[in-house]
């Protein structure tokens, strides 16, 4: 069976050099790189550029970069025998393919090149073929690779040029599997492709929105495929390889997440799990030749009240792993499938990623996890002796874990009845009332939950300073009421959160309602510019990461094969009544408002958020007269992920932070003039 991800949301070559790499649809050639003026490179980094950052303090810099120095190990996939397993990390400057052949062993690094890789899949008859996805600048516009082991080399698949997503390979090796936008640049559909001549590509799907490819039937024949509409709407459909026959497995009537799908081995059921039922995401066996079922298939998790969030079949089909979020924290269970019987298994406390069965094997499991105090780490799991050994031990910069804080769940009410879920990171040492940072998650349906945060231990061990991440209404793992309290004209109730987190802090005697910051990306960058805009005398500083100021040029500016999809979230914003709404709380129509020092930082290939949103609230703010430090990295997107461009950014928010919260007695970062 494939390695199985926490949520299908989960979206993330050549060895040899750039110009090789297939190119993203390029922007239009323009004299300059932004519209912000004064804005220019940074002295030996010609791709970070900045406009109204001072320059870092060396000892500063010298501090941080242990910090920065964190790996992880992040699980792709494991050989049919289970001896090698695949996973990405980093010795250089991006993550990178690495496999290692014993617990604890060497990482033997695969793929050396300049943009990173996190997703890619050994070939399941030969772990000498890897196939994997990369792009280019962060524009996400990923193309599928084939790598040879035996030579070093790779070779592309797809062409060039529209965006693919999602790999599948069926388990007799036969056929590969993976999304595209190849059509007409906005739909996407999936592609099937004979591994031996993996080039000759036919479309499986061309209807209209976005389709992924999810399980295969062990003969090859048949192939699970998601259609995507939203978070809370997807539909599982069975496809005749061959033919090209689909059909529909879930109900054509009402609506419903779609969280893993797995085949039976004999082909004739399905496990899937859904919230289509209830309001958590529960797992259901789907018998093929009764669907569409009249009523509710009966749950094989009623008796767990949160989210299945995957599952992974064992080879020769009596173990189920059903991996669960509880309260944000990962929770894994072996389900009997003949006696339908759950087992919880001990794991360390933390957040799983990637996990499954290696395809030829029945008796262990291996897993990805991450804990506050540690990055994400493989393990295999004996199913026999339900005991855990790790396979892979990544670095954090030299620095005692133990020092590092392990937070706090809590829970405060909010407007409407609603409770707010968060963690709470206090530092150790305190003199007094201490600083706060609020970070918000990205999403909108996404969810903060306890793995580490170097960034979050640096605020709280080295600044003196206290983290709150809070997971407002609209998040995920709370069940679908709680996800869609935000959704279309609602989001604007969901501003009422912020000022509840605010009193939170108020609330509590360790925390200065005086000095507080937020920070977020994507839309927790739309949730910091928020908090600045409508809560203007309750911060003090405010970091926006690639975050929307304005819902409807965001919604007009975004990829098009994005648009659909966030309008679902969001709201469409060619129907007037639904735009008064976004108007009104969108933060680049209210700047006079601001009084909250603001940082900006945008990649300039953003496909989703795109640079624009950070431009027009950065000259917005400055045509008040206020001062705004803004950065943009040219070679990344929505995010950062280059070593020297995350790290010189990550040091300039710790600066910003400092210089306007403050950090208590002998615990400052650097002199701030």
């Amino acid at each position: 069976m494939t390695l199985r991800t926490l949520t299908p949301l989960l979206v993330s070559l050549l060895t040899g050099t750039p110009e090789a790499l297939a190119q993203p649809a390029q922007k239009p050639a323009a004299q300059s790189p932004s519209t912000v003026q004064g804005i220019a490179p940074l002295p030996g980094q010609p791709n970070l550029l900045a406009s109204g950052v001072p320059e870092i303090p060396p000892e500063l810099r010298k501090r941080v970069l242990q910090y920065l120095e964190a790996r992880s190990a992040n699980l792709m996939d494991v050989s049919r025998d289970g001896k090698q397993v695949l996973i990405s990390t980093r010795f250089a400057d991006t993550n990178q393919l690495h496999v290692v052949e014993q617990p604890m062993g060497a990482r033997f690094q695969l793929t050396f090149t300049p943009e990173p890789i996190n997703t890619a899949s050994f070939h399941p008859n030969d772990p000498n073929t890897v196939f994997f996805m990369q792009d280019v600048g962060g524009g996400e516009f990923f193309q599928v690779y084939r790598l040879d082991r035996r030579n070093g080399r790779s070779e592309l698949l797809t062409d060039g040029k529209s965006r693919h997503e999602v790999l599948s390979i069926s388990e007799d090796g036969r056929w590969l599997a993976y999304s595209g936008t190849g059509r007409n640049g906005k739909d996407t559909d999936v592609y099937l492709a004979p591994t031996e001549n993996p080039k000759q590509a036919r479309r499986l799907t061309e209807s209209e929105g976005t389709w992924y490819p999810g399980d295969f039937s062990r003969d090859g024949s048949r192939l699970l495929i998601t259609q995507y509409r939203a978070a809370d709407d997807s539909d599982l459909h069975v496809v005749d390889v061959k033919t090209g026959e689909r059909r529909q497995l879930t109900p054509k009537e009402g609506k419903g997440s779609l969280d893993g799908a797995v085949l039976t081995p004999d082909g004739k059921s399905a496990y899937v799990v859904t919230d289509r039922y209830s309001d958590f995401s529960e797992l259901y066996k789907l018998e093929l030749d009764k669907v569409p079922y009249t009523s509710a298939p009966p749950s094989l998790t009623k008796s767990i009240r949160w989210n299945v969030e995957g599952i992974a079949l064992s080879d020769d089909g009596k173990t189920l792993a059903v991996n669960t979020n509880e309260d944000g924290y990962s929770r894994l269970y072996l389900l009997d499938t003949k006696r339908g019987s759950l087992t919880p298994v001990e794991l360390p406390r933390g957040v799983m990623a990637r996990f499954g069965f290696p395809r030829g094997r029945s008796d262990v499991l291996f897993y990805g996890i991450s804990t506050s105090k540690s990055p994400v780490d493989v393990y295999l799991l004996d199913l026999r002796t339900k005991k855990s050994t790790r396979w892979t031990r990544s670095e954090v910069g030299g620095l005692d874990t133990d020092t590092f804080v392990e937070p706090e769940l809590v829970r405060y009410k909010s407007k409407d009845g609603v409770e707010v879920p968060a963690f709470l990171y206090l530092p150790r040492e305190r003199k007094g009332k201490v600083p706060v940072v609020t970070i918000f998650h990205g999403g909108p349906e996404g969810q903060s939950r306890p793995y580490l945060s170097t960034f979050t231990q640096y605020l709280a061990v080295e600044m003196g300073m206290a983290v709150l991440v809070p997971n407002v209404r609209g998040s995920d793992g709370y069940g679908k009421a709680f996800r869609a309290m935000d959704d279309g004209v609602k989001r604007e109730q969901s501003l009422a959160d912020i000022g509840a987190t605010l009193d939170y802090i108020a609330s509590r005697s360790e925390l200065d309602a005086s000095r507080v910051g937020v920070y977020g990306g994507s839309y927790g960058g739309y949730m910091v510019l928020a908090s600045a805009t409508f809560f203007p005398e309750r911060f003090k500083a405010a970091v926006d990461v690639v975050g929307i100021s304005s819902l409807p040029t965001f919604l007009q500016n975004t990829q098009a094969y994005r648009r659909d999809l966030r309008r679902a979230e969001y709201g469409d914003e060619r129907d007037p009544e639904v735009r008064k709404v976004q108007e009104r709380i969108s933060p680049l129509n209210s700047v006079e408002r601001i009084k909250a020092a603001l940082f900006v930082q945008q990649g300039a290939n953003d496909p989703r958020v795109p640079q624009s949103e950070a431009e027009q609230i950065v000259k917005a703010v400055r045509a008040r007269g206020a001062d705004v430090w803004y950065m943009l990295a040219l070679d990344e997107g929505h995010g950062f992920g280059k070593k020297p461009n995350k790290d010189t950014i990550t040091m300039a928010t710790f600066l910003f932070l400092e210089k306007h919260l403050g950090s208590p007695a002998g615990t400052s970062t650097g002199s701030i003039k």
